[in-house]
């Protein structure tokens, strides 16, 4: 137990309707969560936001999730302060990242409940609001990559031709330091004023995406792409499919559009051009890899912005824009 014990209530922003954006989140004094066996209390001392946070408000799950009042978030990072009896993993005072379910989330607190199943152990020399930005947008580029062959361990070939959309997004710049560390050659897309930070997480190509050659996803080698990552929910298949490989190219996409989700149907079958939609699944062990790697220095956040808790609402609003580079990160 953390000195001066377990606290009774405390701070949280929570929202109890679909829709208002940043103008509907409100401050509360709530009590701190109790413990399931198998959890931990954490301590916040970071959270990060993503669009879906933001989705999830706006009823993209409606009516299924969330139930109101509702503190949203899911991706934190802080010290653990509490214990429960069937934890093995985690002590109190280890630093840890978690990746909170969807359904109840709760991290934009000052404590939050989280099972061990989606905890890990944040290494020395790893901040919070790194660590914090690492779970929903990390998990979904290295699985995005995964779903490619990509391999990180030097057993693949690599060698590929990837093109990676949004690529100065949470997901994009996490998306484009793995495909590196994966041996592929890289051309990437994202509005000019980030051009140069692309091309310094390693990529090969870079587009600006309101350029005309952007636009069409054309290379400026002028190469055909083997694979494409699609992380912009514009994305198009009809233009897709005229920059893949006629070798057999491939789409993964991780921000559906309806018209994309109707070609992964249309293309299930077919041996050339298909489009593949890819959903991320919790993992531990995968959650642990992307640490290590951070750990390694092989893998960092780029932060777009920091805002102190009291400030929740500008976080809100500015991951709400669209515009963020990086990770939006509220720290406690």
């Amino acid at each position: 137990m953390a000195a001066g014990g377990r606290p009774a209530t405390m701070r949280a922003v929570q929202y109890s309707s679909y829709g208002g954006g940043a103008a509907a989140l409100k401050f509360v004094e709530i009590p701190v969560p109790s413990l399931k066996k198998d959890a931990v209390l954490i301590k916040v001392e970071a959270a990060s936001l993503n669009q879906a946070d933001c989705n999830i408000q706006k009823g993209l799950m409606r009516p299924f999730i969330p139930k109101f009042p509702f503190i949203p978030v899911t991706d934190v990072s802080g010290e653990i302060i509490e214990v429960g009896s069937e934890v093995r993993e985690f002590k109190v005072g280890d630093k840890v990242v978690s990746k909170l379910n969807f359904w109840k989330a709760g991290g934009l607190a000052e404590y939050v409940a989280a099972s061990e199943s989606v905890t890990v152990a944040r290494p020395a020399g790893i901040s919070a609001a790194d660590a914090a930005g690492l779970p929903l947008a990390g998990l979904t580029a290295l699985q995005g990559l995964r779903a490619i062959g990509t391999k990180f361990d030097g057993s693949g070939s690599g060698g590929a031709d990837v093109l990676i959309t949004a690529a100065s997004s949470g997901v994009g710049t996490y998306a484009v330091q793995l495909a590196k560390l994966g041996s592929h050659r890289v051309t990437a897309t994202c509005g000019e004023r980030n051009l140069d930070l692309v091309r310094s997480l390693g990529a090969d190509e870079v587009l600006d995406y309101n350029s005309p050659e952007g636009a069409a996803l054309t290379s400026p080698s002028g190469k055909k792409y083997d694979y494409i990552v699609n992380i912009t929910d514009r994305g198009r298949w009809s233009v897709f499919k005229q920059r893949l490989s006629g070798r057999g190219g491939r789409v993964v996409d991780v921000s559906s559009n309806l018209g994309n989700f109707v070609a992964s149907v249309l293309t299930l079958f077919s041996w050339r051009k298909k489009l593949s939609v890819v959903i991320m699944t919790l993992g531990k062990k995968d959650m642990g890899f992307l640490v290590e790697l951070m750990r390694e220095g092989k893998l960092k956040t780029v932060v777009d912005s920091r805002h102190p808790f009291e400030k929740a609402v500008e976080a809100w609003e500015r991951s709400m824009s669209g515009h963020a580079t990086g990770k939006v990160i509220v720290e406690m």
